[in-house]
């Protein structure tokens, strides 16, 4: 591992400040979970990692405003998945934080982190896709607020600022039913990357929304507005053939270690039919709110 600064900024400002100054040459360190073993490959040299656990304006809460579950920087995967308005409201969120990893990463790893990392394998990406979370941002030029589907080019790459952390996820609580669950596919029972990850959301007016993940260099967002996926009496023909153009854009990598193009693409399908089945149903049997 290469000698870096150790730095523990006690205001929001002055984590800003170490950004706009180092850029990529500084990270910042919250649970640890991804950065330690990027540390410890040489995968990335930084400079300066800065402690953002003695930050008062980023929390470690979950807490209600304006209409919306505000979840902030800090909070932890353990914390995500036990949080019963969380399990309400945005259960696929909940069913992704659970598999995160091991417990002892889940009480680490935080929501913020996994989104800032930008992996494809992501598991909490699909979720707040189809929930349509809201980021929280803070810079040099102040506060803004980007839809989730707007943070990610690519592997390990944001449309984040050089000088920008990101504070908070806010999640708009649905005040209509809606099923959701996600599902997703590893290689072995227990602690991997997903070859497949898949989350669903079905609304009472048929409109589904389907993300899914590690299939391409970032998730992808797709919607179904023609209540044809939501209605599994459709003719089979035409139902597959619609999820089918949905899930079009998925482009698995030829050099993954982790699962061919074509099992993946295979699976990818599987899951979605799956998901979609378990998303109707939930929403028959009452659904969230």
């Amino acid at each position: 591992m290469r000698a870096f600064e150790y730095v523990r900024p006690t205001s929001l400002a002055e984590a800003i400040a170490l950004l706009d100054r180092f850029g990529p040459a500084a990270r910042p360190l919250a649970g640890g979970t991804d950065l330690v073993i990027r540390l410890r490959d040489g995968s990335i040299r930084p400079e300066v990692v800065f402690d953002v656990k003695a930050i008062p304006e980023l929390d470690a809460g979950i807490l209600e405003a304006d209409g919306s579950l505000v979840i902030g920087a800090r909070a932890v995967m353990t914390d995500i998945d036990a949080d019963p308005r969380v399990r309400r409201h945005f259960p696929a969120l909940a069913e992704a934080a659970l598999v995160v990893g091991s417990a002892q990463i889940r009480n680490r790893a935080t929501l913020a982190g996994n989104l800032c990392n930008a992996s494809p394998a992501a598991d909490t990406a699909p979720a707040l896709l189809v929930y349509g979370a809201v980021l929280v941002v803070a810079g040099t030029a102040g506060t803004r607020r980007i839809p989730v589907d707007d943070l990610w080019i690519r592997s390990g790459v944001t449309t984040l600022a050089r000088d920008e952390l990101l504070i908070a996820i806010e999640l708009p609580i649905p005040i209509e039913p809606r099923g959701s669950t996600h599902v997703r596919r590893t290689r072995r029972r227990g602690h991997d990357l997903a070859s497949v990850t898949l989350a669903c959301s079905v609304g009472r007016d048929g409109v589904t929304r389907l993300a899914y993940g590690s299939v391409g260099p970032r998730p992808l967002l797709v919607v179904d507005d023609s209540g044809v996926l939501a209605d599994l009496e459709a003719a089979d023909a035409s139902w597959a053939e619609r999820l089918d153009r949905l899930l079009a854009g998925a482009a698995p990598s030829p050099t993954s270690m982790r699962a061919s193009p074509e099992y993946r693409l295979a699976m990818l399908r599987v899951l979605g039919r799956r998901a979609i089945a378990e998303s109707v149903r939930r929403l028959a049997a009452g659904g969230a709110p």
